[in-house]
């Protein structure tokens, strides 16, 4: 999922995505740019030792431009209803590969996920769910430079204040003692085994086996940690279900369950969820979930391929897993592939 991190990013952060004016973007030279970015960094107290580390013979990278350029499409297969097909994208994403994928890794990990998931509140499944669609377990974690992808990307000014607050975050980590050597990942700017942004990674990741360093790299522990604070600081309900499959038969009454609010954030995504109600008012108008969910939990039916394929009702904590890529069809597969390592 590294062509989707900063798509989804952007969008949870919509109002500093926005593209530059014209005249915003590459007014100066990329060496004199890095200047300017480095008295930045000066002032917020990283070292003159780490910009020269860092720093020292950078140059623009085409092929991030032409990635950032090209990264538009949809998944899936455009319907007429407007929306790619989500059973499409779950056929292609959540494949047995995939599948088989998390069952040995949540074989390998034994008791660490178990201890993971007691310490955050996370369930291990969620956890391991992420790290498969970010990086296949580790497998596909980028070989972009990271400071080369993000001051390209900074410079070129289309997302300049995105950009350029990882630019210098990421200088941070060096100062925090990260080597410069494993500074490696997708075009942009993501890392790691759960894909973390370097303001992520400053803000949220942990130090899960007590070596004092939070090394999503190469770390079991730390990873699976990192993922689960990730989750855990964005407001995970421990003990409920990140949705339900709900049967949704044509009698249903619908009547007044359109969502009327537009989400500040991610509006395109939100809007294709009903109002919230309680799982007790969705029985009540013929809709019964098809899992055990309790009856005062607030929930928002979602029918992904329309009203005659499968139904969900969604809690909160599937806009957590929102938080992580702001995609319907991202965190669908993430919770699917969650709960089909659950039944194994």
């Amino acid at each position: 999922m590294i062509a989707h991190t900063i798509r989804s990013f952007c969008l949870a952060i919509s109002a500093i995505c926005l593209l530059a004016t014209p005249a915003a973007a590459q007014t100066q030279s990329f060496d004199s740019y890095l200047q300017t970015v480095a008295a930045k960094a000066r002032a917020e107290g990283v070292s003159q030792r780490t910009i020269d580390r860092v720093f020292s013979g950078l140059t623009p990278n085409n092929r991030v431009l032409e990635l950032d350029r090209d990264n538009v499409g949809s998944p899936g297969t455009t319907r007429s209803a407007g929306f790619p097909s989500m059973a499409s994208y779950l056929d292609r994403h959540n494949t047995p590969s995939r599948i088989n994928g998390g069952v040995r890794t949540l074989g390998r990990l034994g008791s660490l996920a178990r201890r993971v998931e007691g310490q955050y509140g996370v369930p291990a499944e969620i956890v391991v769910a992420i790290w498969g669609h970010e990086t296949a377990y580790g497998a596909v974690m980028g070989s972009f430079d990271l400071p080369r992808s993000l001051a390209t990307l900074a410079w070129d000014g289309r997302r300049r204040t995105l950009f350029e607050r990882e630019l210098i975050d990421v200088l941070k980590m060096v100062d925090r003692g990260v080597p410069r050597s494993r500074l490696v990942g997708s075009w942009a700017g993501a890392f790691g085994n759960g894909q973390f942004l370097p303001s992520v990674y400053l803000r949220l990741a942990v130090d899960g086996d007590g070596d004092g360093q939070a090394d999503i790299w190469n770390s079991d522990a730390d990873t699976l940690a990192s993922i689960a604070n990730y989750f855990r600081d964005a407001g995970w309900r421990t003990g409920e279900p990140w949705a339900v499959r709900a049967y949704v038969p044509n009698s249903a009454d619908r009547s007044g369950i359109e969502n009327r609010v537009t989400s500040p954030v991610c509006p395109r995504v939100h809007e294709r969820h009903s109002r919230w109600l309680t799982v007790r008012e969705w029985r009540a108008r013929g809709i019964e979930p098809r899992a055990p969910i309790d009856d005062n939990t607030m929930a928002a039916l979602f029918e992904p391929d329309g009203p005659s394929a499968p139904g969900y009702l969604l809690t909160q904590n599937y806009r957590v897993i929102l938080e992580y890529n702001c995609s319907n069809y991202y965190a669908m597969s993430v919770g699917l592939l969650a709960d089909e390592l659950a039944r194994r």
